[in-house]
């Protein structure tokens, strides 16, 4: 599956072995994904929210890196179509397709469901592609949809304590908020530490995006909940904060991710507050 999330992050790791060696093979090697994953944008039935991470790793480091203005023209593309989910009634942008539907019914106990107004935590790291889009385009288009989306994820998914729901469900017609189901968290109400890593570096990157100081503080929030269940697991995240203790499983992607957004909200923090979040983030990464 082209389209599948995850195919922008080779690309994005060649650019970074390229930015750091200067190897001609890596940027070779980038530009071929990035001409394959191209294929995407013009597939109507695979689209769906995760074009920031398909595009910001390939499309739009390869513009930064060389300028490439067809890379930069996929860059764009693919944030018209993100922005395109947007629903306006609720003011979110839509996470799956209506194939998804079937693989989502059984988390709600049914063969299918309705999932045309469900949002998830995930997009927040989408939505720097739009946030990137009206700085390369002067638009505001494109920063209005970011924002919206990250208040509405700030009231639905954060919740007050720093845990995180993982998908919000509205009626796709009025925007009315419905459920919140379990997704890949443990259970309904519970903390899929994947999903908390997003939150944590999604809002501090809308943070260095809009200057918005109550998505620091949602940052914030969510990581210091991560935090505070890291510590007391030799600071590797269980794959839910909130599932059973055993058997114990860990997802060490989940440190990786919140290392990465303890880092970023460290860079807009005063300095006596450096050192708690990048302190945290080595501990992180040393376990």
């Amino acid at each position: 599956n082209l389209a599948w999330w995850t195919n922008g992050f080779w690309a994005g790791m060649l650019w970074q072995m390229y930015e750091a060696t200067g190897d001609e093979a890596y940027k070779t090697a980038a530009k071929g994904v990035g001409d394959r994953l191209a294929a995407v944008l013009g597939d109507s039935e695979a689209v769906d929210h995760d074009m920031g991470f398909l595009f910001l790793p390939s499309a739009v480091a390869d513009y930064r890196k060389t300028g490439d203005l067809n890379a930069r023209r996929r860059g764009l593309v693919a944030a018209n179509l993100l922005a395109g989910r947007y629903n306006p009634q609720g003011k979110f942008i839509r996470a799956w397709n209506d194939k998804m539907a079937e693989l989502a019914g059984p988390l709600m106990g049914a063969k299918k469901i309705d999932i045309r107004g469900w949002m998830i935590i995930d997009c927040m790291m989408n939505i720097p592609l739009l946030y990137w889009a009206s700085e390369e385009t002067k638009d505001p288009r494109f920063k209005y949809v970011a924002i919206n989306h990250a208040k509405t994820a700030q009231q639905y998914i954060a919740r007050p304590d720093g845990s995180c729901n993982h998908i919000a469900g509205f009626d796709p017609d009025t925007g009315e908020f419905l459920i919140a189901p379990g997704g890949q968290g443990y259970a309904e109400g519970s903390s899929w530490s994947r999903g908390q890593s997003w939150a944590v570096y999604g809002f501090a990157l809308s943070y260095r995006h809009t200057k918005d100081p109550s998505f620091l503080d949602t940052a914030k929030r969510c990581a210091h909940y991560g935090i505070s269940n890291m510590a007391v697991t030799d600071w590797l995240p269980l794959v839910d904060y909130r599932a059973p203790e055993t058997p114990l499983k860990y997802d060490t992607t989940a440190a990786m991710i919140t290392s990465c957004g303890l880092l970023e909200i460290a860079q807009h923090v005063p300095d006596h507050e450096k050192r708690f979040y990048t302190e945290a983030a080595y501990r992180m990464l040393r376990a």
